[in-house]
């Protein structure tokens, strides 16, 4: 597995390409919390579309679970710190975006709840991990690229880089 550092061109590049798959018109675009918010917003430009709506979906887990093991990542349930209400969601055709599905946990999860309050969802990412999958039988809508490799992508660079804004600046001293 190799490390792909995108750069906003490369990634406007994906987002163009993923465009051009959807099966338009959507009633809403729910961009998933925090790698979906970009694309999500980059796609709701080029549509001219202003019904926006965002998800923020966690994975809990029993606490004897060791961090990090396998039992610990499978058996963990979502919970919801942020998802519209049914009644924007029912009857409607909902574009589901988020950068990556790495297991799919999490755009499965929101999927599902889409579905119960009774709407219509669509699923894209700009990247598919599809061997790491956990959803053998399911798949995005929508992809740009299946990768394995390790993407960064331009807006995780705050967090990546050496030029990071400190919390307690250096001030010169006088």
């Amino acid at each position: 597995m190799k490390h792909v550092y995108l750069t906003w061109h490369e990634l406007e590049e994906l987002v163009s390409k993923l465009i051009f798959k959807l099966d338009t018109p959507y009633d809403a675009i729910l961009a998933i919390t925090r790698g979906g918010i970009i694309p999500g917003g980059m796609i709701a430009e080029a549509l001219k579309m202003k019904n926006v709506l965002t998800a923020a979906v966690v994975f809990t887990s029993d606490p004897s679970e060791p961090v990090g093991t396998l039992q610990h990542s499978r058996l963990s349930w979502p919970r919801f710190l942020q998802f519209p209400a049914d009644s924007l969601l029912e009857g409607r055709k909902i574009l589901v975006v988020d950068n990556l599905w790495h297991q799919g946990r999490t755009i499965m999860t929101v999927k599902g709840r889409i579905e119960t309050a009774g709407g219509m969802p669509e699923l894209a990412v700009l990247h598919w991990k599809k061997q790491n999958s956990a959803f053998a039988d399911d798949e995005p809508d929508y992809y740009a690229e299946i990768t394995e490799d390790f993407i960064h992508y331009p807006w995780q660079r705050i967090d990546d880089s050496d030029y990071r804004v400190l919390a307690h600046p250096v001030l010169p001293l006088s």
